[in-house]
């Protein structure tokens, strides 16, 4: 069976030879990930995709604002404040699909209930 999209397996591929390569815990992985996406200047997407695999970590906002603090006067402050709003679009954007997520479950399961009586 030919692969339905080869350029996200291929992306996902490659992710999960760093993560086994990079021996670092989830938490400091995440967080040099975020600061490789703001050097890069990388796309709202891009950081919805790392921010995901945070919700599994401890890490929080303060965490992420650090990490842009830190590559501040490395990367310069047009690349952290543009980064600074693409994560928070990525933020808007994944609480949207959560809350969407949750709504689709609340009317599956009311409508199972229903279906029931």
């Amino acid at each position: 069976m030919p692969d339905e999209n080869p350029l996200l397996s291929t992306l996902a591929d490659m992710t999960a030879a760093s993560v086994a390569r990079a021996n670092l815990n989830d938490e400091v992985l995440l967080l040099v990930r975020l600061a490789a996406l703001v050097a890069s200047d990388a796309p709202e997407a891009s950081y919805l995709v790392n921010l995901s695999a945070a919700l599994d970590t401890e890490l929080d906002l303060e965490d992420a604002q650090s990490v842009l603090i830190a590559v501040a006067p490395i990367v310069g402050t047009a690349k952290v404040i543009k980064a600074a709003g693409r994560l928070a679009d990525a933020l808007d954007l994944g609480i949207a699909i959560i809350e969407e997520e949750a709504f689709e479950e609340a009317v599956a399961a009311e409508a199972e209930a229903e279906a029931e009586l």
